[in-house]
């Protein structure tokens, strides 16, 4: 009878330390947030990934197409060939 209580007691300290330690600040809630710092992190990371493909794909637009180049050249430095028409719009006010 005594073996069996000493079991019990064993059996229900053990229970309520994984309790305590499932609830605690390392626990189950720490893991959640965890999970979910992770899941923002991979968002961030494929955002990341897709903007640097589009910007290496304009880069070689930009090397190997003289269309392209001519076009970027021209919008930067506001050049106009004769006879065409451009027509400068202001900027949106950005609201704060």
């Amino acid at each position: 009878m005594l073996k069996k209580t000493g079991y019990v007691a064993i059996v229900a300290i053990l229970g309520a330390y994984a309790l305590i330690a499932f609830r605690g600040p390392q626990g189950i809630p720490a893991l959640m947030e965890k999970r979910k710092v992770i899941q923002q992190l991979q968002e961030q990371n494929a955002d990341l990934t897709r903007e640097i493909a589009e910007k290496r794909d304009r880069i070689e637009r930009l090397k190997h197409s003289q269309t392209e180049q001519e076009l970027e050249i021209r919008k930067r430095l506001k050049l106009q060939r004769p006879g065409d028409t451009i027509f400068i719009l202001p900027e949106p006010q950005k609201s704060n």
